[in-house]
C-alpha cells in the first residue's frame, strides 16, 4: 500500500507542476524585471542589455532596468541572479566568458556554469579585431605574421587580462601560425586598448568597442576573428580567409538561475528572438562597432555552449592560464 500511494500521487504532482508552470507564463511578467550585467556601462553586453532591454519592456509592458555589477569577470553578477528565486524577474546578460571561460580559469568557484546557470537564449555575436597601433611596422595580416616570424625580442601583444578572450584569441593565432609573442595582461579590455592606441604595445585583439577607434584611424584593423567579413567593416578580411577554418567570435546571451519555468523561458526565446530581426535592433548593434544579431533554436544555442566550453578548456590548459 505504501509503495502504490506514491506511483498514484507521481502524475497528480507532475499535473500540477505543467498548470503551474503555464500559470506563470500567463502571468509573467507582472512587475519590472532586471538584467544584470557584468561589466560597466559602454561595453559590448551593456549595450546589447540596453537595446533589447527596452524592446522587451515595451512587448512586456513592464519595465526593464539594467543593474551593472561588475568584478570578479562577471562571477559577481552571476552569484547574485543565482541567488534571486528562478522566476524570470532577476536575468543576466552572460558574456560568453562566464560560462566557458571561468570555470577553466578559476581554480574554486561558487557555482558551476554549466549545472546551475539556464543558458535561455543567444542574442549577440561582438567579434574581434586583430587591432594595431597605426605606427606599428606592419599595415596588413600577412606582414604582420611576417614581422612576428622574424621579431627578436619577441612582439607584444596586449589584452584584457589573464585568461581573457582577448589573451586566448591571440594564443589561438599563435599557434595556427608559428609565431611567437609575449603577453602585457591589462585590468580589463579599455585599458589595453588605450595602452595600444598609445603605442606602449604594437597589436592587441579588441572588441568591438574599439570600432570607432579604428574608424578614427587611431587604430588599424588587420582583420577579424569570426567566420565572415563585418557590413560595417566590408574590407577587413577574416583570419580564416588565411587560415582556413580559423574562427574565434564571441556571443553574448541572457541567463536566468536554473529552475526558471519552461514556459517563462519559451516566453522570454520567442521575444528575444523577434526583438533580433527588427532593424532598428540591427542598426543600434552595428552601430556600437561590430555587434550582430545572433537567433539560435535551443538546442544550437546548448551545442555552442558545449562546443566553446570544450574548446576553451583545451586552450586554458595548453596555456596553463590561471586567475586565482
Amino acid at each position: 500500500m505504501n509503495r502504490i500511494l506514491p506511483a498514484l500521487l507521481l502524475p497528480l504532482a507532475l499535473t500540477l507542476a505543467a498548470f503551474a508552470n503555464t500559470a506563470a507564463a500567463q502571468t509573467w511578467p507582472s512587475r519590472p524585471i532586471k538584467i544584470l550585467v557584468p561589466i560597466p556601462p559602454g561595453g559590448a553586453p551593456d549595450i546589447t542589455a540596453r537595446v533589447v532591454g527596452e524592446k522587451l519592456g515595451e512587448a512586456f509592458g513592464q519595465p526593464v532596468i539594467i543593474e551593472n555589477r561588475t568584478g570578479s569577470n562577471g562571477n559577481i553578477a552571476a552569484e547574485i541572479m543565482l541567488n534571486s528565486p528562478a522566476d524570470g524577474y532577476t536575468l543576466l546578460l552572460c558574456p560568453d566568458s562566464q560560462i566557458v571561460i571561468n570555470p577553466h580559469v578559476y581554480e574554486k568557484m561558487s557555482f558551476d556554469p554549466m549545472k546551475d546557470v539556464a543558458h535561455v537564449v543567444s542574442i549577440a555575436a561582438n567579434e574581434f579585431f586583430l587591432a594595431a597601433n597605426p605606427d606599428a611596422p606592419f599595415k596588413t595580416f600577412q606582414e604582420f605574421i611576417a614581422y612576428a616570424k622574424k621579431a627578436n625580442p619577441p612582439l607584444a601583444y596586449a589584452s584584457g587580462g589573464n585568461g581573457s578572450q582577448h589573451h586566448l584569441s591571440m594564443e589561438m593565432l599563435k599557434v595556427r601560425a608559428g609565431i611567437s609573442m609575449v603577453h602585457i595582461p591589462f585590468k580589463g579590455a579599455a585599458p589595453a586598448t588605450t595602452a595600444t592606441i598609445a603605442g606602449e604595445v604594437p597589436i592587441e585583439f579588441a572588441g568591438s568597442t574599439a570600432g570607432p577607434q579604428i574608424r578614427a584611424g587611431k587604430l588599424r584593423a588587420l582583420a577579424i576573428a569570426g567566420k565572415k567579413r563585418l557590413a560595417a567593416f566590408p574590407d577587413i578580411p577574416t583570419i580564416g580567409e588565411f587560415y582556413p577554418g580559423f574562427a574565434n567570435s564571441i556571443w553574448l546571451g541572457l541567463c536566468a538561475p536554473k529552475g526558471l519555468p519552461g514556459a517563462v523561458v519559451a516566453k522570454l526565446r520567442n521575444e528575444v528572438n523577434r526583438i533580433l530581426t527588427l532593424a532598428d535592433v540591427k542598426e543600434k548593434f552595428a552601430r556600437s562597432g561590430a555587434l550582430e544579431p545572433l537567433i539560435t533554436t535551443q538546442e544550437e544555442f546548448a551545442a555552442m555552449v558545449k562546443t566553446d566550453y570544450d574548446k576553451y578548456g583545451k586552450v586554458v590548459k595548453d596555456v596553463g592560464a590561471r586567475v586565482d
